[in-house]
């Protein structure tokens, strides 16, 4: 009895948990990912539970994204808000556990298909748009920085060099020092300088 009981428990979680992915418009294969249910099951739990209710939400319904999940790192670079937003995510998942900093950089503290990941990374980006409202992140976009930040080959965290402030830097590309709010300061003595050089006679 004991072993049926827990059988349930578990089912009833991963079920709550792809119903809690779904309200954050988490696309088919990412909620496959995170709680082992099918395909088949996911639409119907969406069409079942989700669906029907949409007529009576505030916000409109929710809606269901299709193709590949997003994998651009340049997404969290587009302009100071984002980073910000982003960098904010990045702290939440060191504070919750998700991610760990370590003496060798970050490491991964959350297990993919895991119930009690699965519940904590929704718990971070409930928590980040009580934040923003509205928020610029989605989930899956959110999802994909906890991975990156996590695989530590495209993304990274660490101190601006001008305010001391974290900051996320991208590990493929030439970036300041600087994190985004204080690059624009930091990059007008570069110019000026390389004005100067450039009038310079020779």
């Amino acid at each position: 009895m004991r072993i049926s009981d827990d059988r349930y428990t578990r089912d009833r979680l991963r079920l709550d948990l792809a119903l809690r992915l779904i309200h954050h418009e988490a696309r088919t294969c990412t909620i496959r990912q995170w709680t082992g249910l099918s395909d088949d099951r996911i639409r119907k739990l969406y069409r079942s539970y989700v669906a029907d209710c949409d007529a009576d939400r505030d916000t409109g319904p929710v809606a269901r994204h299709r193709g590949k999940s997003p994998r651009q790192t340049a997404f969290f670079f587009r302009n100071a808000d984002l980073h910000f937003e982003a960098v904010q995510l990045a702290s939440l998942y060191l504070i919750h556990g998700l991610l760990d900093a370590t003496a060798k950089g970050i490491e991964s503290r959350y297990r993919v298909g895991s119930v009690e990941s699965g519940l904590l990374l929704c718990r971070v980006y409930e928590t980040y748009t009580d934040l923003h409202a509205p928020a610029r992140i989605s989930f899956e976009h959110a999802w994909f920085l906890l991975w990156a930040l996590a695989g530590h080959t495209e993304l990274g965290v660490s101190r601006c060099a001008a305010c001391g402030g974290l900051r996320l830097r991208d590990l493929l590309a030439r970036r300041a020092s600087a994190c985004a709010n204080c690059e624009p300061a930091a990059a007008k003595p570069a110019a000026a300088k390389a004005a100067k050089e450039s009038a310079a006679p020779w």
